[in-house]
């Protein structure tokens, strides 16, 4: 088992351009995985949870990064100045300092509000695979019950101090706009990534119930863990030892360089442009992680089949062809010097009956058809919206699929990690 490293003390820029301070946890040897820590939002990065649960996955070879939010710890700016949208903006910046000087971060975890700014931020980190909310409120308007007659100071000044797990704060009256403006169930419903939920049956500071609507908002894969007996702070040692044990087994199972202990694609060569490699990534029972040169993506079958963990195969197909369709589109407008501004492409695919299908030229008993609808802006002639209809037709995919396509497959034996 691995013993982290002294933890090593790191500064990069927020969503206010102020400096944030962080401590970056990391095993020995190569880190396996990397992991992103919002504390709550009374606490700091030098919680008692938030330190057991990072050394716990450093035991497992996962490097964790922690930070205080702006205005918040060792962090510049000024919390008054802050708002939710900011916080996880805040998040983002740690994600992609991450990227920048190591590696994407494919965990994260959050605690109390920070687990409401995990699940806000998830979608906007692509190679995000696990989510852990630890006593997370379902909506992060709960803290405005927390505030209760503070309130009111909000309503007639442009920033009030309140306190906050007997901590004071000074809040901005655009925080609390700000939180009327978010649809965390949304956000919860399309989570891109396996959820772990853990609370406290007895957490007097955001209710059991909470648990609840976000384990029912989101789509498997996901879990729920009862901290029985625990605090919301979890400042008892057992119980942020326990929480730290669950979520250290837990994220093996869906963070792919993880899954058996082994790394994901160990002792393969760097893939070329124009190679995909897809692989079984362990979110039964099919989920699949998509590899290019230098991005990845999930792939599954839609619920109930799968687990809706990613886009359906169908789905990347239209996918390519809108892709190819828009930039196809841009090029010619580029090269024409056509004023246009956006290009938007929906794509539908869908069987009908031979009979329906007016531009067929075999009548098969069911023909696979593809809808594609193009909205082009900016001041555009009618003459150039038609020509930019007969250019998406010839965009590279659309051949494709219209061509005779040759698939030449062959299958090998693989080497196995056991």
């Amino acid at each position: 088992m691995a013993v982290g490293r002294a933890p090593e003390r790191v500064e990069f820029p927020g969503s206010q351009g102020e400096p944030l301070a962080g401590r970056l946890e990391l095993p020995d040897g190569d880190p396996l995985a990397y992991a992103l820590f919002a504390h709550c939002f009374t606490c700091g990065k030098d919680a008692v949870a938030a330190t057991r649960i990072s050394r716990a996955l450093t035991s497992a070879g996962i490097a964790v990064l922690r930070f205080d939010f702006t205005g918040l710890g060792q962090s510049g700016g000024d919390f008054g100045n802050s708002n939710f949208t900011s916080n996880v903006e805040d998040l983002v910046r740690a994600a992609s300092f991450l990227s920048a000087t190591r590696q994407a971060p494919s965990i994260l975890i959050g605690h109390s509000l920070g687990g409401s700014a995990v699940l806000a931020a998830a979608a906007t980190i692509p190679e995000v695979r696990a989510v852990v909310t630890i006593g997370a409120p379902a909506d992060p308007r709960h803290v405005l019950g927390l505030i209760g007659d503070q309130l009111a100071g909000l309503h007639n000044s442009e920033s009030v101090e309140i306190s906050l797990g007997g901590r004071p704060f000074r809040v901005g009256r655009q925080f609390l706009d700000d939180l009327d403006s978010v649809s965390q169930h949304e956000r919860v419903a399309h989570l891109p990534a396996a959820l772990l939920v853990l609370h406290s049956p007895t957490d007097q500071t955001v209710s059991i119930d909470n648990a609840r609507e976000i384990f029912d908002s989101a789509h498997h894969p996901k879990s729920f863990v009862a901290l029985d007996g625990a605090d919301h702070l979890l400042t008892t040692a057992t119980d942020a030892q326990f929480a730290a044990d669950i979520i250290g087994a837990w994220v093996t199972r869906y963070v792919p360089s993880l899954h058996g202990g082994v790394p994901a694609d160990e002792g393969s060569p760097e893939l070329e442009a124009g190679t995909v490699r897809v692989t079984e990534n362990g979110t039964r029972p099919y989920g699949q992680t998509i590899t290019t040169a230098g991005h990845t993506i999930l792939a599954d079958e839609p619920e109930p089949i799968g687990a809706g963990s990613g886009m359906s195969p169908y789905d990347l197909l239209l996918a390519g062809l809108g892709a190819c369709t828009s930039m196809t589109l841009r090029m010619y407008a580029e090269r024409k010097k056509w004023p246009l501004e956006k290009v938007e492409v929906s794509v539908k695919h869908r069987r009908v009956h031979a009979d329906d299908c007016a531009n067929c030229d075999t009548v098969p008993a069911v023909v696979e058809q593809i809808e594609r609808t193009i909205v082009v802006f900016g001041d555009l002639t009618d003459a150039q919206r038609d020509s930019l209809l007969a250019i998406a037709d010839k965009c590279p995919v659309h051949r494709t699929l219209h061509a005779d396509v040759d698939v030449s497959t062959e299958i090998v034996a693989g080497e196995s990690h056991a």
